[in-house]
Order: structure tokens, then C-alpha cells, then sequence
């Protein structure tokens, strides 16, 4: 398949860079900084052991000559709309779309905007970083693909798109639910982003504060309740395991809202905090401790602009 990957940070480089490794057709949409940078320096793969630099196919916006079989949408929500607009000549009725962002917003701009095309689910897990010199850098061994149809219904450039995509240092599953499974990762990027956006420092410090560890149920317990509401309850097991997470004690783990938001760059709260308020007043689920977390997160981008 002919692959387009738009955008080549931590999470598009690593794995389009994957995808190169094994040979696959790949280009990368990239911003014209960013492509100057990899021209230089190759995409550099770091901290696995020895370092890996893969020499990539780069386009920028406006370069693009026709339809690509799979595009892989990896950018941030921040990054969106612009992100739609420059790989929109790689769309055609064929191609299968794979978006990659927290949240679920993303899919009905995508479906708007691409109506004939197949707009699958998708989640990403990877602990990985951009380094200040542009090389992706690997934390933790850890690189999964959920992927799937948002029905029951199957198409052969789907099944095309799930055996391009297996590659070496690459886990991928089809999921029977992708949608639920994107909730799922949503309550924790949200309640992540809440506890530590509005108590402004690492997990170890809040749970060490008196009030701390119920606060972390509380806003969790939001949460998980507008999913249900949704139709897409929680399993108790992934529950306990994001409670374990963020009430471990001496935990350094924060949110990538909370890095933004303290560096001073733009958040995700919006398309994170803000679609799942919404969809709350909707269901009529009340959520005050992730409204407080976005009302800080507008002030802050108030103040920021």
C-alpha cells in the first residue's frame, strides 16, 4: 500500500519509521521546519541500544500529486484542522484513513471533511519523545496498534491496511470495539490531564497531600461515569489499573495537558476536556472537577494568546 504519514514527531516517526524499516511505501507530510531537520539528520530512532536513522520520503503541504492508499494522521488536536487541510489531495474514495489522536472529536471532523473515505478507530501506545534535535527517542519497549472498523462491516483495503501495518517493533490488533476501546483511553487521558492540571505537579506530591488520593477517585470516578453514560462503560480491571496509576506513591508520572499547560504551549483541553463536558451536559452526568480543569486550562490559553 502507498502510505502517507502526516506528521513525524515521536509518535508518527517512530512508527512510520517502522514501517520504512520493513520497506513499506511510506511518505511523511511534514511542515517545512520539520523537513529540514530530517533532510540534515535522518529520522533517528533512539534509546533502544544501538541508535537507527532511516532515511525518509518527505512531503510538505501543496506537494502532494494524488491519493495515497493509507494515510496515518498523527498529529495533535492542536494541529488539526491545518493537518486536514494539507492532506486532503492524498484523500481519495479508496483511501483508508487512520487517525491516531486521544479523544473522539477528530473522527466527526474527519468524517465531514472525507465522506467516501473509511475513517477507522485508533489508539496508540507509546512511551517515546522528540528530542530538542528532532530524534525519537524510546522510553519503554512499548509500541501497540488498536485499530478497527467503527461497525461490523470489513472491506478488503481494511484488511489490507491491519497486514501493512504488522510490521517488526510493531504490535498490532484488530479490536473487536474500537470505539470503546478509544473511550476507554480517553477517561484516563482525561482524568490524568484533570488530577495533575489542577493540582499542578506530578502524581507522588498530590497523593502525599492530605485530600490528595480522594481527589484522584473523585475526578476518576467523573470520568468513568459520562463513559458509562455513553454506552461504553469502564472494566472494573482497567479502572483499578488507572487508579493505581495515578496514586502511586513517589510517582513522577504527569500528563502531557499538565507539561503543556506549565510550559506554556498550546493544550489539547479543548478537544480532551472540552468534547467530554459536552457530551456529559448532553448525557446529563455532572462534572465540576474536570470543568474547574478546563476553565484553568482556557484561562491559561487566554493568557497565552
Amino acid at each position: 500500500m502507498k502510505i502517507l504519514v502526516v506528521g513525524a514527531g515521536a509518535t508518527g516517526g517512530y512508527y512510520g519509521g517502522r514501517l520504512a524499516q520493513a520497506g513499506r511505501d511510506v511518505t511523511f507530510l511534514v511542515r517545512e521546519r520539520r523537513a529540514a531537520q530530517l533532510r540534515e539528520r535522518g529520522l533517528r530512532i533512539t534509546g533502544l541500544g544501538e541508535d537507527e536513522t532511516v532515511e525518509p520520503t518527505l512531503v510538505t503541504a501543496g506537494e502532494i500529486d494524488g491519493p495515497y492508499d493509507l494515510v496515518i494522521l498523527t498529529v495533535k488536536a492542536t494541529g488539526l484542522d491545518a493537518a486536514l487541510d494539507d492532506l486532503a489531495p492524498a484523500v481519495g474514495p479508496g483511501t483508508v484513513l487512520l487517525p491516531v489522536l486521544n479523544g473522539m472529536a477528530h473522527l466527526d471532523a474527519l468524517d465531514a471533511r472525507f465522506p467516501d473515505a473509511q475513517v477507522l478507530g485508533g489508539v496508540v501506545r507509546i512511551l517515546a519523545t522528540l528530542t530538542d534535535d528532532g530524534d525519537v527517542q524510546i522510553m519503554a519497549p512499548l509500541a501497540q496498534v488498536r485499530t478497527g472498523p467503527r461497525s461490523d462491516r470489513s472491506t478488503p483495503s481494511l484488511d489490507a491496511a491491519l497486514e501493512t501495518l504488522d510490521v517488526p517493533g510493531v504490535e498490532v490488533q484488530r479490536v473487536p470495539d474500537v470505539v470503546a476501546t478509544m473511550w476507554h483511553k480517553w477517561v484516563f487521558i482525561v482524568a490524568a490531564g484533570a488530577v495533575t492540571g489542577l493540582a499542578r505537579g506530578p502524581v507522588g506530591p498530590i497523593v502525599d497531600s492530605p485530600g490528595g488520593s480522594d481527589f484522584v477517585r473523585d475526578v476518576l470516578a467523573e470520568v468513568t461515569a459520562v463513559a458509562e453514560a455513553a454506552g461504553y462503560p469502564v472494566p472494573e480491571r482497567e479502572t483499578a489499573t488507572s487508579l493505581a496509576m495515578l496514586t502511586e506513591p513517589g510517582s513522577p508520572f504527569t500528563s502531557s495537558l499538565y507539561r503543556d499547560l506549565v510550559a506554556g504551549r498550546a493544550t489539547e483541553a479543548e478537544h480532551l476536556l472540552g468534547d467530554l463536558t459536552r457530551r456529559a451536559r448532553d448525557l446529563g452526568v455532572p462534572t465540576p472537577l474536570v470543568d474547574l480543569a478546563l476553565l484553568q486550562m482556557r484561562v491559561a490559553e487566554k493568557q497565552r494568546a
